[in-house]
């Protein structure tokens, strides 16, 4: 059995948003070595694990959960409905959910959260993360699946502290899910408390996946309209991971799924197996996969990468994330890398730290 604190591990810069590194500390342009276990300025901690019983009926598996983090979720809701209203006015919105969208029943029966404050605070995950997620394999053949969560840019800036307001609010509501049926774990995911679909997930022994949003004029907010007024012919990305995660039985069986279903808004799927070479890339849009890009560390190619752009086109040159990303990885000459979350499926390990952006802290 292998162990992660043996490996040599870079620290990529890439944990704020951007690749146009900050020059005060902590925050350098160099590739970072012997980061792991993580410490220091940027570690807040350990994220906490909550059991998620499917044999449970719907509506009573998140209730420990949420009595627990019901006023975290009613602080981001406000949060956003603030920002929502700013271009929407008189929570039209929330009231459109309410009409139109019957989900999240267990969560929204919380005295203080309204069905479609908490349905909007879901729909709020379609369009609106920054991530990194990277399937590197060693030289022994073995993967690890390491993610970024990015998420707040541009929602509110608290010139306090020098924070993005939705950051900040979302770090009490991040939580592991250990999702049981019979006493056994299915799957294991990252989560914010208060949403019912996984961005990170792995499932014990056969494969690991992250999402990252993919920016598109064909977006989300269509697919979200669409689904609003009717036509039902697609999914979230968010329930289509986390029904993935639960019920695939293997690397293939997951990214056929991946790769052929509709979904409401487009998206990266970054998927790993438990095989050498197993590990890929899928971009998709709405209605078709446009690309799988796949491990072949025969060819020298031994890790894959995905920020929030197509791997044929330029980034955005203000987010450069995957130069720096390329940068580290081939100093590291196939050794591995650490994010926020690390996930191994061989040895079904699965941790997740929260990070922090010390003051002064540079938003971009």
């Amino acid at each position: 059995m292998r162990v992660l604190s043996r490996l040599t591990l870079v620290f990529l810069t890439v944990a704020a948003p951007g690749s146009l590194a900050q020059h005060v500390p902590p925050w350098t342009e160099d590739c970072r070595k012997s980061t792991y276990p993580p410490s220091g300025p940027t570690y807040r901690g350990p994220v906490p694990w909550y059991t998620i019983n499917l044999d449970l009926p719907p509506y009573k598996r998140w209730h420990e959960l949420m009595a627990e983090k019901a006023s975290a979720v009613k602080v981001i809701v406000n949060s956003m409905k603030n920002l929502v209203n700013a271009f929407v006015p008189s929570e039209k919105i929330v009231q459109i959910v309410d009409q139109k969208l019957v989900l999240c029943l267990s969560i929204s029966e919380h005295p203080e959260i309204f069905l479609g404050e908490i349905i909007s605070f879901n729909i709020f995950y379609e369009f609106f993360t920054l991530c990194t997620s990277i399937i590197a394999e060693d030289k022994a053949g073995n993967l690890l699946h390491g993610r970024n969560m990015d998420f707040g840019l541009f929602l509110g800036w608290n010139t306090n502290n020098n924070t993005w307001v939705i950051t900040e609010d979302l770090k009490p509501l991040t939580v592991n899910l250990d999702f049981q049926r019979s006493n056994k774990t299915v799957f294991k995911g990252t989560s914010f408390a208060g949403y019912v679909g996984v961005l990170t997930g792995l499932k014990p022994g056969l494969f690991s996946l992250s999402l990252n949003e993919r920016f598109s004029t064909n977006g989300g907010y269509m697919g979200i309209l669409e689904w609003i007024f009717g036509k039902k012919d697609a999914m979230w990305i968010g329930y289509i991971t986390r029904s993935v995660l639960e019920n695939s039985t293997s690397y293939e069986a997951a990214k056929n799924i991946l790769t052929k279903t509709k979904i409401l808004a487009p998206a990266y799927f970054i998927l790993g197996g438990n095989k050498s070479g197993e590990g890929c890339v899928i971009t998709r849009d709405r209605k078709q996969s446009l690309d799988v890009y796949e491990l072949d560390p025969k060819q020298g190619r031994w890790y894959v990468e995905e920020t929030n752009y197509d791997r044929w086109k330029n980034p955005f040159f203000l987010d450069d994330r995957r130069t720096a990303i390329k940068t580290c990885l081939n100093q590291a000459t196939q050794e591995l890398t650490v994010f926020t979350t690390l996930m191994d499926v061989t040895t079904d390990q699965f941790e997740t730290y929260l990070r922090d952006c010390p003051d002064p802290c540079i938003g971009w």
